[in-house]
């Protein structure tokens, strides 16, 4: 089922913040935990009207990485960040850098709110001699986690041979802060990267946490029935993963979903966006941005389709789909949604398909934008570009920060 335009129930701000909270803990714990959360959300909402203290600052488009002349077009692509417990901010990105040596993924950070950035470490293949080529992803465990403390960090990114003859989903862990790597397990294995229907990749891998599950999405052309579906698979301790689930499949063969990215609601509920190429609701093929939302994030496949069409000038957002949610904005708080080009989607209903608004952007359209609120002040969202396709010479990579209170035109004391 497809739902358009139309009402869903207003959001609780207090549910999600009992719900964010890890349910392994002990009662009291939780019980804390629950406290100083719901007074950060309080305190994040009233920035809308009796102003937030923060050290951080607006800007547009800072240089991160000028990749030299002699790298392969498109040279840099395909932006990832994370924000650590600690504040500071881990970013990376495809580097097409000349082999040998085999591709790397490069990690920068920033110890200054996103103004400046530094290399400190680099993510190398370890096990299949093929390189780190495509599609990194980064995410920080909060909470202790099969044998690996708070903090540690992870980067799930697709090994691809020089030929591209295979792919393969791997997932990397690093116990100081980016600067040093470990191998941890193979997740999924795939034949040509090449996306055509008939060949067999697999691609753009997305991490979470859920309960006692890591689960990992990703875009999946393993399948005899469909040119793409939308997987994912679980693991309980970063070496064994579940059986394949598939999330997003159609009927019509040269239907191909992909790009699942995820962000938590104010209630709760998970908000699962992805492109679908061949969607009914543009007449020429086309990947307009989709979403479902659901209570269990390993549960999307029972959820309805919905979909992105702005209501100032019935914009649909095309491809490479990025989400995060803010408190701030009101009760359901803040929804954004990039696309392949500049304006951004936000939405401060809950996810209500009606109730889409396209925004300019300071940063360029790029092909998936990065986007991530910072935690100290969730008025302020970081985007993060490296560039389009086709390829280009001209690829590099940079950073924005807005405010969206600013941005969306809400006063502050």
């Amino acid at each position: 089922m497809v739902i358009g335009p139309s009402s869903i129930t207003p959001l609780e701000p207090t549910t999600w913040v009992k719900q964010r909270v890890a349910s392994r803990r002990d009662r009291r714990v939780v019980a804390a935990a629950v406290m100083m959360l719901r007074s950060a959300l309080i305190a994040a909402v009233g920035a809308l009207t009796c102003g937030f203290a923060s050290a951080l600052e607006t800007f547009e488009r800072n240089l991160i990485f000028q990749p030299p002349d002699n790298y392969t077009d498109p040279r840099v692509l395909y932006p990832r960040t994370v924000q650590l417990n600690d504040g500071r901010l881990l970013g990376t990105w495809e580097n097409y850098s000349p082999e040998p040596p085999l591709v790397w993924f490069p990690i920068y950070e920033s110890l200054d709110g996103g103004l400046t950035w530094e290399e400190v470490g680099q993510v190398h293949d370890q096990v299949n001699n093929w390189g780190l080529r495509y599609q990194p992803f980064l995410y920080e465990l909060r909470e202790d986690f099969a044998g690996f403390p708070a903090g540690t960090v992870l980067l799930a990114g697709n090994s691809i041979p020089t030929d591209l003859s295979e792919t393969q989903i791997d997932l990397y862990a690093s116990q100081d802060k980016g600067r040093t790597w470990e191998f941890l397990s193979h997740v999924a294995r795939g034949g040509r990267a090449i996306p055509n229907n008939e060949e067999t990749p697999v691609w753009e891998p997305f991490i979470l946490i859920f309960e006692d599950d890591l689960i990992l999405y990703y875009a999946d052309q393993r399948s005899a029935e469909h040119g793409q579906e939308i997987s994912h698979q679980t693991t309980k301790d970063l070496k064994n993963w579940s059986a394949v689930v598939t999330d997003v499949a159609y009927p019509t063969y040269t239907d191909r979903p992909g790009m699942p990215f995820v962000t938590q609601l104010a209630n709760g509920d998970y908000m699962y966006t992805f492109e679908w190429g061949g969607a009914p609701i543009i007449p020429t093929y086309a990947f307009p941005i989709y979403y479902r939302i659901a209570k269990d994030p390993r549960k999307f496949a029972d959820a309805p389709d919905m979909y992105i069409n702005s209501t100032n000038g019935g914009v649909f957002p095309i491809n490479s789909p990025n989400v995060v949610w803010s408190p701030v904005g009101g009760c359901n708080g803040t929804i954004v949604v990039s696309s392949n080009s500049a304006p951004l989607f936000i939405n401060r209903r809950g996810g209500d398909p009606s109730a889409w608004v396209a925004y300019d952007s300071p940063e360029a359209g790029a092909y998936t934008r990065n986007l991530r609120i910072m935690e100290e002040d969730p008025d302020y969202l970081l985007i993060m570009g490296a560039g389009v396709l086709p390829p280009s010479t001209t690829n590099k990579v940079t950073v924005s920060m807005l405010k969206l209170t600013e941005l969306l035109g809400l006063k502050q004391a």
